[in-house]
């Protein structure tokens, strides 16, 4: 017999809609059903111990079950760079992927995640992360996709889209949170232009496209915080984009306001009963909170569980998970996420003529996987570069020391592997804040929550996770959080000076997983490979590329500052932070300074030129010929930029506007269509959109500051477009 819930469905694939039997299926709600709805279902103390036993990567976290109904609730996972719950297949973090510039691999990476995600039992999946990289130095730069929103949207959207061919996905943290320290308490402030024209516009793109719900931010923008900021939450994403899905907040300490969060339209505390659970009740009952209000958070969060019914209830294929396909595919991430900096003819080496190669480094042979906090993947099997190149070179003698480099005197070549770790950036948990917030926003521990606790871990259950070869021993939470510096630490710039000194032949190899300062020691190397924190399958995606088996393809998701000077303003302690329209190659590029390697750069083994340049006369797309000028078949990335020049807003001189990796054979030419998006030049200006009338510059090149970038033009007319 089915149930009331699965009755609904069934009513919405025959035509009806998910909004009026969602609130049908309220409407047979008990109060404390509907209250039930708007937070985790798990208790917050026993949930709490849970958490820090490992159970973040053990188990989904439930909400909004309502079992009389029929009605399935949410089951959360996490996981930009894979399914959390292990083990699984680990892909690259998410800035690697941004420099791949493939938005059909990043769907495709997406599907794979979602497959993986529901042999758990997730039916949501909390890892599209959208925030801009404001700042390198930000702890979860690894979980965005980079400083240009065009970019970040696309991409974002081609993971949510993939991952929702089996689960809802959810798009984080809305808004502004690109600083880890302080994440808990900081305010960012924020104009309209650049909260509308800059830290907004890939979350608008992610949320037309059709994501399932939007997850809140821990800090608090022009005064209020995210999690109950109705301008945020209702008067932007529901009233101005017509977002159609539910909020949830951040774990634990998403919110500090539980009513003023109802009422700002955050549907569901996650993940535990937590702040709602202990005054909601209250708060109807003596009016604070009406029922309606109550009634309209759920609604949305039962629409949407209606409305992806057809996906969430096939039930998942084992087979998926960390098989062949999958790890083909982290691999294929990898090979096309790295970026060749800088090359004097060091590479592609020539395996053949290879008999003594030096590997130098820790990061060479240890697994270095990212951040260890949310988005941390549990996996068996990791090649490291080290494996990589072994595996690649069987008859070369290969050597590797972590600090000797002495043994690199004697090397055809010289691989240096240096960089950050999980313990130099990732997410953070200030110990003393959160004991802070947890005192005020805690429920009191009762006798049945020590008693739950007890039964937790049973005698036969680990109650640490298993050991495990990781870049920097740690136990728990990894330290993270932001970084100071962009340089790299004082003994990897003496590992590198020291290789060089002893080979001159030496290519270094930087992990990580945002923008690093080379200007110590770049230009003393012959080659610089940005490998990224590349995943599983990452020394095997290193070797292709060192040896030619794939020419790089990667380029640049940020810019690579010459002085961290030129950067935005930056202190991870900072309780208040002004964000404006500048940042990134719009701000070096206003203040005249030169970037070390500009955004949307990188080398390949090859060498291209873009001709023919033709713009549609409505602007919404471009076509370009690529020519591949060498010997090698690569792919080329074609990036278009808008501009208006002379225009009376104060605006970056150009901005991404479209894109297109497109693979190219040696000697041949390609005509592609890139699409562009113009409205990422519209300007904000109160609640009205303002397209200014007047010449606009479409330029395609390969990257910012391309001298041989081609320019067209395009007249537009004044428009004004209201924006609700």
């Amino acid at each position: 017999m089915s149930t009331p819930f699965e009755q609904a469905a069934a009513r919405i694939a025959a035509g009806s809609d998910h909004h009026e039997e969602a609130a049908a299926l309220v409407a047979q709600m008990s109060l404390e059903e509907r209250l039930w709805c708007l937070d985790g279902d798990t208790e917050a103390w026993p949930g709490l111990f849970d958490m820090m036993q490992g159970g973040y990567h053990a188990h989904t976290f439930p909400a909004a079950v309502v079992e009389r109904l029929g009605i399935p609730g949410i089951h959360f996972s996490d996981g930009p760079r894979g399914c959390v719950i292990g083990p699984k297949t680990c892909f690259p973090v998410s800035m690697a992927r941004g420099a791949s510039w493939d938005v059909e691999l990043e769907r495709e990476i997406g599907d794979a995640i979602g497959a993986e995600l529901r042999t758990v039992g997730a039916t949501y999946y909390g890892g599209v992360c959208v925030n801009l990289l404001r700042h390198p130095g930000w702890g979860r730069a690894q979980e965005g996709y980079g400083e240009e929103p065009y970019l970040v949207g696309e991409m974002g959207h081609a993971l949510a889209s993939g991952a929702q061919q089996h689960v809802m996905a959810c798009v984080k943290h809305f808004a502004l949170n690109s600083m880890e320290n302080a994440r808990f308490s900081v305010d960012v402030r924020a104009d309209e232009r650049a909260l509308h024209e800059v830290y907004l516009p890939h979350f608008r793109r992610i949320v037309e496209g059709g994501v399932a719900s939007v997850m809140s931010a821990y800090n608090s923008v022009n005064g209020a915080f995210c999690g109950e900021h109705p301008e945020l939450l209702t008067g932007i994403l529901r009233e101005e984009w017509g977002f159609d899905g539910f909020v949830t907040s951040d774990f634990i300490f998403g919110l500090r306001d539980a009513v003023a969060s109802v009422q700002a339209g955050l549907d569901i505390e996650m993940p535990f009963r937590q702040q709602r659970a202990m005054v909601l009740a209250d708060a109807v009952a003596d009016g604070r909170l009406s029922v309606a209000d109550v009634d309209a958070a759920v609604t949305r969060t039962v629409a949407t569980l209606l409305r992806f019914h057809p996906i969430t209830s096939r039930p998942g294929d084992p087979s998926s998970a960390a098989g062949d396909a999958h790890r083909a595919l982290a691999r294929r991430a990898a090979e096309r996420s790295i970026v060749l900096l800088r090359n004097l003819g060091t590479l592609p080496l020539d395996a053949s003529a290879l008999q003594h190669v030096a590997v130098v480094g820790r990061l060479a042979r240890v697994r270095n996987l990212g951040d260890r906090g949310s988005s941390d993947v549990v996996v068996t099997d990791v090649v490291t570069p080290l494996d990589g190149l072994r595996a690649a070179l069987p008859g070369v003698r290969l050597e590797h020391d972590d600090r000797d480099t002495s043994i690199a005197a004697a090397a055809d070549v010289a691989i240096v592997v240096v960089g950050t770790t999980y313990a130099d950036e990732g997410e953070y948990i200030d110990a003393a804040g959160t004991a802070g917030l947890m005192e005020h926003h805690f429920p009191p521990m009762t006798d049945a929550d020590r008693e739950a606790i007890a039964r937790l871990v049973p005698p036969d259950r680990p109650t640490t996770a298993p050991s495990r070869d990781e870049a920097v021993d740690s136990s728990g939470f990894a330290p993270g959080g932001d970084r100071r510096t962009l340089r790299l630490s004082s003994d990897d710039e003496a590992l590198i000076r020291s290789t060089v000194d002893a080979n001159p032949n030496t290519v270094v190899v930087v992990m990580g997983g945002s923008a690093t300062l080379m200007e110590a020691w770049r230009h003393e190397v012959p080659a610089i490979v940005l490998l990224w924190y590349p995943g599983m399958e990452g020394g095997h995606a290193l070797a292709d590329v060192l040896l030619g088996r794939v020419a790089p393809g990667g380029r640049l998701p940020f810019s690579i500052p010459a002085d961290e000077s030129h950067l935005p303003h930056w202190d991870p302690d900072a309780t208040t932070e002004t964000y404006d329209l500048w940042h990134g190659h719009w701000k070096l590029t206003r203040d005249g300074h030169t970037a070390a390697y500009p955004f949307g750069f990188g080398l390949s083994y090859t060498t291209f030129e873009l001709h023919d340049l033709v713009v549609d006369a409505e602007g919404t797309s471009a076509q370009v010929t690529v020519a591949n000028t060498g010997a090698v078949d690569a792919d080329a990335v074609v990036q278009c930029y808008g501009g208006v020049p002379g225009s009376q807003y104060e605006r970056p001189l150009e901005r991404l506007v479209g894109f297109a990796r497109v693979h190219v054979p040696a000697g041949a030419s390609i005509v592609t269509t890139v699409r562009l998006d113009l409205r990422q030049l519209d300007v904000r200006a109160g609640d009205t959109w303002v397209t200014e009338g007047g010449t606009y510059r479409i330029t395609a090149a390969q990257h910012i500051g391309d001298p041989h970038a081609l320019h067209a033009d395009l007249h537009r007319h004044e428009r004004v477009t209201p924006a609700r």
